[in-house]
């Protein structure tokens, strides 16, 4: 029995001494080399790692230093100077969880390939480490990490987990190519539920606070998020810039708060910009809200050739559409005034009020061609029940047929300027008057016209206009079929004889001041020239001398 137990005694101690050569072993450089080898070799996976470190201070920890981990053929998920693994009893049934992992000093690139890991823990946590996650909701990149997971049971397509709370600090991060610094952000996932609870970061020159929430299918509600002092520059277009946030599937905005902010991108600018934003979606190209509203000021708005210069906006939303409270800017060195609703219904726009005064605008070159574009579809008709505006210059630079009005006036009742999404004057009354005008390098003083129109024509009832000594005055009708037949009949008394040249009638041959008498017909359907549909009659006259002409096709002939 003696020998027995000597040599169980013998048998254990060189048990012993072997698990403290290995021990020692497994510490030392070779060792570390060893069981990277052996994990390389053996699995999907590669790894080295420099030293091993055990401490009977600390049992319950493994250091491991110099660590790069990862799949084979892949950008390795793990670059670390030191990696703690927390132990417990828990090994012992799940070798591979952990009761705690610290990451120091390295770097994590995550991918939808890169997720899947071995690996588990009760907290993971980060010491100043670079995160890198191009494929997140949100492409990421982000210095100088520090937080912590908890519980971390990293899925297939998803790093974090299914399942768990985080918390992080960064020095800076990129988020979806914008820059910031001193990020902090806590949250969980829960059920494939991003919780974002608080949110806060300097983000180009201004900061960034918030929280969100991002369900299964991809729908986000921001709860809150002010962003203030922002000074941000772009390369995309306005369009291309919330292009990323239109892509969502949907969007519920509770409160956006934007103060004091400049943006740029190419052909768009917005300075001192500040607006408050309530109670909105976005969802599917369209927008829906039970009681939101919009606040938005700015010293100026720049968007192409449109120059807005202190605009305010105010306006609430309901899902019976918009409700415009308040709109002015100054605008071309002048004023414009606005109040209104928008109803989805049938998708139109009534302006109780609308007033320009002091404009000094020159219409685009393509003005005739906007003029006949079709509306948005979201725009069938556009109502104004009050017009009203005041000296104000209007240019048009067309070469065919240039003009200008000076100290133009006007006002109009009940105007309907959009029916099915075509512009025109469709109904209502509307009248203007200048102190002078240019048509056509023809000179007139004090131009008025009058009209009142409704769905079969535009009944012009009164147009006048002083030219040199003489007076011009007018009637018309033009109907609103495709064709639109104009009907227009003109006198003028001791005026000048050519005045009607620059203006498409021939020269007559007597020179001077007289009478003019005009009847004429013409089609103003878009895309057909005007000189081909005129057809008229002309009675001149000077002292005795009477001379009568007929237009047919644009073609003149002496009687």
């Amino acid at each position: 029995m003696k020998f027995f137990g000597k040599a169980l005694l013998t048998l254990l101690i060189l048990f012993l001494l072997v698990l403290l050569a290995l021990y020692i072993l497994l510490q030392t450089r070779w060792g570390a080399s060893w069981i990277g080898r052996t994990i390389s070799n053996n699995t999907s996976y590669q790894l080295s790692l420099s030293k091993m470190e055990h401490n009977f201070s600390s049992p319950s920890h493994l250091l491991l230093d110099d660590v790069t981990f990862g799949r084979k053929g892949q950008t390795p998920t793990l670059v670390a100077k030191q990696v703690d693994l927390g132990l417990g009893l828990i090994q012992f049934s799940n070798p591979l969880h952990f009761a705690a992992i610290r990451l120091d000093q390295g770097s994590l690139n995550i991918s939808e390939k890169s997720a899947t890991l071995p690996l588990s823990a009760e907290q993971l946590q980060l010491t100043q480490m670079a995160v890198n996650s191009p494929q997140f909701v949100l492409p990421l990149k982000a210095e100088k990490v520090t937080g912590a997971v908890s519980p971390w049971h990293p899925r297939a397509g998803n790093f974090i987990g299914d399942d768990a709370n985080f918390q992080f600090s960064a020095g800076s991060l990129n988020l979806a190519g914008i820059d910031g610094t001193n990020l902090l952000v806590q949250g969980k996932l829960a059920n494939n539920r991003l919780i974002l609870s608080n949110v806060g970061a300097d983000v180009a020159r201004g900061s960034l606070t918030g929280s969100a929430e991002r369900d299964a299918e991809g729908n986000w509600n921001v709860s809150r998020l002010q962003l203030s002092s922002l000074r941000f520059q772009t390369t995309r277009s306005l369009s291309a810039f919330f292009a990323p946030i239109f892509a969502l599937p949907s969007l519920h905005i509770d409160r956006l708060d934007v103060t004091g902010a400049r943006l740029q991108g190419p052909n768009w600018a917005a300075s001192d910009l500040n607006f408050s934003l309530k109670d909105l979606t976005l969802h599917n190209g369209d927008w829906q809200s039970d009681d939101g509203s919009l606040s938005l000021n700015a010293s100026s708005f720049v968007k192409g050739g449109l120059l807005l210069n202190d605009p305010i906006i105010n306006m609430t939303f309901s899902p019976q559409g918009i409700n415009l409270t308040q709109f002015s800017s100054r605008w071309v060195n002048g004023l414009i005034r606005a109040a209104g609703s928008w109803s989805r219904s049938d998708k139109k726009l009534t302006l109780n009020d609308l007033a320009f005064a002091g404009l000094e605008y020159t219409l685009p070159v393509d003005w005739r061609e906007i003029w006949m574009k079709p509306l948005p579809s979201w725009l069938e008709s556009v109502e104004i029940s009050h017009f009203s505006a005041n000296n104000n210059l209007i240019i048009d630079i067309n070469p065919d047929f240039p003009f200008q009005m000076t100290a133009l006036e006007g006002n109009g009742n009940s105007l309907l300027l959009a029916k099915d999404r075509q512009w025109g004057i469709w109904g209502g009354t509307l009248s203007f008057n200048a102190a002078e005008a240019t048509f056509n390098r023809v000179d007139i003083r004090h131009p008025s016209i009058a009209l009142t129109a409704n769905d079969s024509q535009i009944n012009v009832t009164e147009m006048s206009a002083f030219a040199q000594k003489g007076l011009l005055e007018a009637k018309a009708i033009l109907t609103q079929t495709p064709q639109r037949q104009l009907s227009l009949r003109l006198s003028g008394r001791g005026v000048p004889l050519d005045e009607l040249v620059n203006w498409g009638w021939p020269a007559l041959p007597l020179r001077g001041d007289g009478n003019l008498s005009l009847d004429l017909s013409a089609s103003l359907a878009a895309g057909e020239p005007l000189s081909q549909s005129a057809s008229g009659t002309l009675s001149a006259s000077q002292d005795d001398k009477t001379i009568n002409q007929t237009m047919s096709k644009g073609v003149v002939r002496a009687q």
